[in-house]
């Protein structure tokens, strides 16, 4: 049997690059050798207020990104998190074996509870809860996850061990990170720091996946660097130097070491700047075109999604089952 695989992004303000080389190039490289489901969580977006006019286009565009960068519905189940509700059923039960303690200690609820003001919603603080049920409902061997979203699964994990070890059975299977090292954490072009953000409120410090050739050059010109001159990789000294040798690395599927070849004695950051946007747009121009073809036939998108949700919600009733039996529920 092939190690199962699952992931899901928000469908939240605008995938970009840092998206791309970070979590969707993994995804379509797994698909031959891994028993891959890729869901659109979008229970996880409404923690944040949303237009419903607008997340439902953005969905629509997200799944027509995943189908455009290469994820195969033939090879891999492609839902939307809230199609399959058993994802919210195994979320209350897993809320009975969390400790509160647990889900203060998480630093994204810090970040995000401070931009919500006095009223903070409860999913915001117990959405890690519905997290690791999306990844134990289909014995999940592995999670592609970045360093945000690490402490998370460790959650999952958590859950999963204390559920099993109260119960003395193999109800769940433990998840284990996936990581990749190569591109797994683009920062920002003005803020190389911070990582790049699909929520970031400021265009100029991200690269949208659907962003037109121009924009991208333009942006990346005016990427934040230092007043230096030498092009060499120090993420400490050098953050937004070494950030653009590790985005030219990560779109051409190259090393650092192998980018930096390209600069042997060139002075000055404007060829690296430029020879980077060109990149980006080489790759992204393909993209967009399927894009913009699946996108056009939403009644083609829409079957792909209703097969993808019934095959997971199959896989899902199963373990769902195998949990409410366990705790004594009947079934």
């Amino acid at each position: 049997m092939k190690p199962i695989v699952l992931s899901g992004i928000q469908p939240s303000g605008h995938m970009t690059i840092g998206n791309y080389i970070g979590a969707m190039r993994n995804w379509v490289a797994m698909q031959d050798d891994h028993d891959t489901l890729f869901s659109l969580v979008d229970l996880h977006a409404i923690t944040v207020k949303q237009d419903p006019k607008d997340l439902r286009e953005r969905c629509y565009d997200f799944v027509a990104l995943y189908l455009a960068c290469g994820i195969d519905p033939n090879k891999s189940t492609v839902f939307i998190q809230s199609h399959v509700h058993q994802h919210a059923e195994l979320g209350w039960i897993l809320n009975c074996y969390a400790y509160m303690g647990e889900l203060n200690r998480m630093t994204q609820f810090k970040d995000k509870s401070g931009k919500q003001g006095k009223n903070i919603n409860v999913g915001l603080f117990d959405y890690p809860v519905l997290m690791a049920a999306d990844i134990l409902l289909y014995g999940t061997d592995k999670v592609p996850v970045g360093q945000d979203q690490k402490q998370h699964l460790e959650l999952a994990r958590d859950i999963a061990s204390r559920f099993n070890n109260q119960y003395n059975d193999e109800v769940f299977t433990v998840p284990e990170p996936f990581i990749p090292k190569q591109g797994a954490r683009i920062m920002s072009l003005q803020e190389p720091t911070a990582k790049m953000s699909k929520s970031d409120s400021i265009e100029k410090n991200y690269v949208s996946l659907l962003d037109d050739p121009k924009k991208i050059i333009k942006k990346l010109k005016s990427a934040v660097t230092d007043s230096e001159t030498e092009i060499r990789f120090d993420r400490e000294n050098k953050p937004g130097v070494s950030n653009l040798l590790e985005l030219m690395g990560g779109v051409t599927d190259r090393t650092v070491e192998e980018v930096l070849k390209d600069y042997e004695g060139v002075e000055g950051y404007g060829k690296l700047k430029i020879d980077t946007g060109e990149a980006i747009v080489a790759l992204v121009e393909p993209i967009q075109q399927r894009f913009h073809e699946i996108r056009s036939d939403q009644s083609a998108m829409r079957d792909i999604l209703k097969q993808g949700a019934e095959k997971a919600s199959e896989r899902a009733q199963d373990q769902l089952d195998k949990v409410k039996d366990t705790i004594g529920l009947i079934v």
